[in-house]
């Protein structure tokens, strides 16, 4: 006995593969709007870019840039070659997403997933992203020629992972990571500009990233600890008060002088501590920066750094004219 069909039922998927297409490009085109609106000013992002090999890029939130200047700072500091710098932002990649985690398998804490019951240190120690990275170096160091191995390998001998081939992975973002830092790339930061800072608390992070190199070329041994010292065209080394910066907003200056004829080493150093003001300054309420020449400025030019005078800038790029051995970090008052 056949059994009688009634009428197939209308397909309805292509219907809704459109609607959803619809929604995805309408959620792509909102964060856009939201990155690209007021100058840069909206949602708040940083983009590491390398000069060679094609101008990779690597985005990240503003907490994951963060993490990533303070464990490239704390490397260049200890004077390590930008191999090592390189194994560690990996190694921060896989272990955390570069997030300082307070949790993680079994007692594993922080950026690099480091355990209070291996000998790393204590959960307050390891959850500070200055000591857990200068304990990863520290390790890193004492394995004979490491920078001549894969990573994945030396990443390992400092791990003791249970999933060593997954470092591999983040090799090529890394790099980019520590070219933005060091030398042959660029970080930059977009988002509405910071409103205000605390000048003391980014020469405290200033010194425990980078040492007390990092306030020791200004003027008079301070550092950019006098007040209303410094003038526009710089070279005092001081902190200016009441200046007024973009929107309106009061800033003071942290002016950082390096040492004269350092060489590539310094220049390095200098690079570092302007890229790392960047990366930090939506935490830090970092409102300008200026190195060499260039300019950066929260919530203007979709936040990439200006040539000074250069066709198409807002401004004149580098506000504050930084000289050649200064780098010049404005905070927002």
């Amino acid at each position: 006995m056949s059994e009688s069909r009634g009428p197939r039922p209308r397909r309805r998927r292509p219907l809704r593969a459109a609607v959803g297409l619809l929604v995805l490009f309408a959620v792509i085109g909102y964060f856009a709007v939201q990155r690209y609106s007021n100058g840069g000013a909206g949602a708040p992002y940083c983009t590491a870019t390398a000069t060679a090999g094609g101008g990779q890029k690597y985005e990240m939130t503003p907490e994951q840039a963060a993490n990533a200047a303070t464990i490239a700072a704390v490397g260049i500091s200890k004077g390590l070659p930008d191999r090592a710098v390189t194994i560690a932002l990996a190694t921060a990649m896989q272990e955390s997403a570069l997030r300082n985690l307070d949790h993680g398998d079994r007692d594993s804490l922080g950026l690099f997933q480091q355990r209070p019951s291996m000998g790393w240190g204590t959960p307050a120690q390891i959850t500070d992203p200055v000591y857990s990275a200068g304990i990863f170096y520290d390790r890193l160091v004492e394995v004979p020629g490491y920078s001549r191995m894969p990573l994945t390998v030396a990443a390992q001998k400092v791990q003791r992972s249970g999933y060593p081939q997954a470092y591999a992975k983040h090799e090529t973002d890394a790099t980019v990571l520590t070219a933005a830092f060091g030398d042959g790339g660029v970080l930059f930061c977009s988002g509405p500009a910071p409103l205000k800072g605390d000048p003391e608390k980014v020469k405290a992070e200033l010194l425990r990233a980078f040492g007390k190199e990092a306030l020791a070329g200004s003027a008079g041994g301070t550092g950019g600890a006098t007040a209303g010292g410094a003038t526009a065209g710089g070279g005092s080394g001081g902190a200016a008060a009441g200046r007024t910066g973009a929107g309106g907003i009061p800033e003071q200056e942290i002016n950082l002088r390096l040492k004269p004829n350092g060489g590539p080493a310094e220049e390095r150093r200098g690079r570092a501590m302007a890229h790392w003001a960047v990366a930090r300054s939506h935490e830090l309420g970092i409102a300008r920066v200026s190195y060499r020449g260039g300019g950066w400025i929260g919530g203007q030019a979709r936040g990439v750094w200006q040539d000074k005078g250069g066709p198409g800038k807002s401004g004149d790029g580098d506000p504050h004219n930084s000289l050649g051995d200064e780098v010049r970090i404005f905070i927002a008052r």
